[in-house]
Order: structure tokens, then sequence, then C-alpha cells
């Protein structure tokens, strides 16, 4: 960053005006883009900025940290730093933000390995630790490079499998839809459908044979997910379906949770905006009876499931179907989730709102934000939604942020 040294030195002050403002003409975004992506003019924003030590609203600072991707300590929204003063009516208001402020700043919590004496033995336990170390490096590792490794793991455990007792074939064939599944994911990050939708449906059959409903549950979920992103919306409701009788009405409430955002996404896809809503309050009410997060979700669920992943969902469907409202309310929570790939996905559907809501300078600002992690990561998936969110765009003179935009998609091939 090229003003980290003076970002640092405002933060210290408790200028945090200054640290936005800095961090801004970092992103080279306009005090207008900036405004239209927090629902403030750009008299508001320059005001911000010139503060210096006074008050603050925190909603503010989280909201402008959201969309600058400054960590929350640097604008004192946690560690030790000074913390912004706040209006005695803004007392309550702060402290439920501050929560959600830490939160986004603390990488999720990945689940504990199941208990079981099968989980834990030998090889299987060894092979399943290889595959949660290649889970924890997708967040910050480009696709490809994960590709060829993740590859051979699962030829490991495929290889392991054929000369194993059939005991031990079944706790494998368990290990081997979680590398599977991992592997449709990677594929699905680089652009390559086909593959994704055979490593998905690959795990699905390995989880049966495995002979662990909740296994089989997830993978049917996560190729639901899939299909649903992929606008085959009627396919991923049959899916999430399929995967609500795997359970045989033993469903534990973070998977009720989880298959209810799904289904919401699968409603969205095809448009129903009435079932969407519908399954995203059933997936906020589970979420919210979900125990705390600090302990691990129940394997095969890798990352806890908040009421903030309901908020990414709803921001999904809000872009499907056109509802900046459903965008532009939920934007902040929704970046407390996910590696930055995913969030990436995520700050494409907010400028999907932004556009729908008619902010072009907004929706653009956000959507080179979002790119830059793309290209940064050599994300297929995410450079093809950027350029889905450009062809929604017919202007004949688009303004300086879009030919910007255009300007870094032209000769991008991944």
């Amino acid at each position: 960053m090229q003003h980290e040294a003076e970002v640092r030195e405002a933060s210290r002050r408790g200028d945090y005006g200054r640290v936005i403002e800095l961090v801004r003409k970092d992103r080279r975004m306009t005090q207008t883009q900036l405004g239209q992506a927090l629902g403030l003019s750009q008299p508001a924003i320059s005001r911000l900025e010139k503060r210096g030590t006074g008050t603050y609203q925190t909603n503010v600072l989280v909201s402008a940290a959201a969309h600058l991707d400054i960590t929350p300590d640097l604008v004192g929204l946690s560690g030790d730093r000074p913390k912004p003063q706040a209006r005695d009516d803004d007392d309550m208001h702060r402290r439920a933000l501050l929560g959600g402020a830490i939160a986004a700043a603390a990488a999720p919590a990945l689940a504990a390995l199941p208990t079981t004496a099968d989980a834990s033995s030998g090889q299987s336990a060894a092979l399943r630790l290889s595959t949660t170390a290649y889970r924890r490096l997708d967040g910050s590792t480009p696709s490809q490079n994960l590709e060829d490794a993740v590859q051979a793991h699962l030829r490991l455990i495929q290889a392991t499998a054929r000369t194993a007792d059939d005991e031990h074939r079944m706790r494998l064939a368990a290990v081997g839809s979680e590398a599977a599944s991992l592997s449709g994911w990677l594929a699905w990050d680089m652009g390559n459908h086909g593959s994704a939708r055979a490593r998905y449906g690959a795990a699905v059959n390995a989880a049966r044979s495995a002979g662990d409903p909740l296994l089989t549950a997830y993978q049917v979920g996560s190729l639901a997910s899939f299909e649903a992103h992929a606008g085959n919306g009627v396919q991923a409701l049959n899916l999430t379906g399929r995967a609500r009788r795997a359970l045989r009405g033993r469903s534990p409430a973070v998977a009720d949770a989880w298959l209810s955002s799904i289904e919401a996404l699968g409603h969205a896809a095809a448009g129903d905006r009435r079932s969407a809503d519908k399954a995203l309050v059933r997936s906020r009410k589970a979420a919210e009876g979900l125990p705390e997060q600090e302990a691990p979700p129940p394997w095969p669920w890798v990352f806890s499931f908040t009421t903030e992943k309901v908020a990414a969902h709803r921001v999904t469907c809000g872009a499907w179907l056109g509802l900046p409202d459903w965008v532009l309310s939920d934007d902040v929570g929704a970046l407390a989730t996910g590696h930055a790939k995913q969030r990436a996905l995520l700050l494409l559907d907010i400028a999907s709102g932004h556009l729908a809501a008619g902010r072009v300078e907004g929706a653009f600002a956000v959507a080179t934000r979002a790119l830059e992690a793309g290209l940064k990561y050599r994300s297929g998936r995410i450079v093809e939604r950027a350029r889905a969110l450009r062809r929604s765009l017919a202007l004949s003179s688009p303004p300086r942020v879009v030919r910007d935009f255009d300007e870094r998609l032209h000769g991008v091939y991944l």
C-alpha cells in the first residue's frame, strides 16, 4: 500500500477519517464512488475524511472498512487502539457493530476432526488432515497452484483404498469424498464447470459408499449450491430435497440452516422471490439457534455457519433477483464472511446491487476491487463474473471508472 506508513500514523492518532482518505486514494476511488458504495453523499464523505480525532459513527466506520478492505483495528474497531467517540444514543448500535467488525477480521474456524475411533485411526486420519491443510491454503493460494497437489492427494487416497480391507475402505471412502469435494471447488474457481460437476458427483458417490448419511447430505448440498450458482435453480432445489432425505429426519441444526440457505439460492436462481425470502428467514432462524461459534461445527462442516453467512446468501439472492434493497441492506454483514476469493464474489454481488439502484460509479468502484482479487488469485470464476457484470451495463459513453474497469479486463486470459 502506497501510504502504509501514513495510514498507521493516522490510526495511531485516532484520525480514522484520514485513514479512510488515504486507503480510498490507494484504491483509486473518488469520494463520490465511495459515497455511492456506502449510501452517503460526496460532501458527507469529505466531512468524514476531515473529521480528525473527533466523533465518529461506528456504523459508518464498519461500512467503510468493509468496502475499502481496511482491517478493523486501523479504524479503532478492535485491538488496543483508541476507540472512536460515539454519541450516547449510538452506544447500543456501536456495541452490536463492534462484534461484527471483530468477526470480520477473524479467520474462519476450522472444524475439529470427528472424534470417533474410525476417524482418528492411522492412514485415514493422516489423509484427512492433509485435505484440511489444502482447504486452509485455498483462501490464499490460486486454485491452479493447488490443483495438481489435490489431484495427487486424491489418487493417493484411491490407491490406499484399493489395498484396504472392507472396514478401512469405508473410512477411506469418506476421506476421498472430502478430497473430491475440494477438487470440485478448485475446478469451479478455475471456471471449469464440467470438471467441477463431475468431481462433486464423485464426492457424492464416495460419501454413499462410506455409508455416512450426514456426509452424503453435505456433498449433495454442495452440488446443489454449485447448480444454483450455475443458474440451474430447479435442479438445485431437487438436490437439496435429496440432501434432506439423506439425513433421514436426523438433521443437526447447522445442516438445516445451511440447506435452507442453499434452497434460497435455488429459488432465487429460478426467479422466485417469495420462496427465496422464506428460505432465508428459516436459515437465519436456524443459524441464530446454533451454539456459540467458538465451538467447532459438527463434521463434515468444515467452517462455522453463522448469521453473517445467511446475510451473504441474501446478498447473492438479491443480486440474482435484481433487488438492490436486499443487497445493500446486508452488504456489510456479508463481507464479514469467507476468505479473499469468496469476498470478491460477494463484492460483485454488491456491485450488481449498486448497478440495479442506478449507482454506476459506485458499482464499478466495488467491482474493480473484486476484479483485482480475481487477477491476484487467477480465479476464472471471479473474472467471468466481472465480465458478466460489465455486459449488464450498456452505455454509449461510460464514466471513467467503467473505462478503467474495461482496461483491466482487456487481455485477461486465465
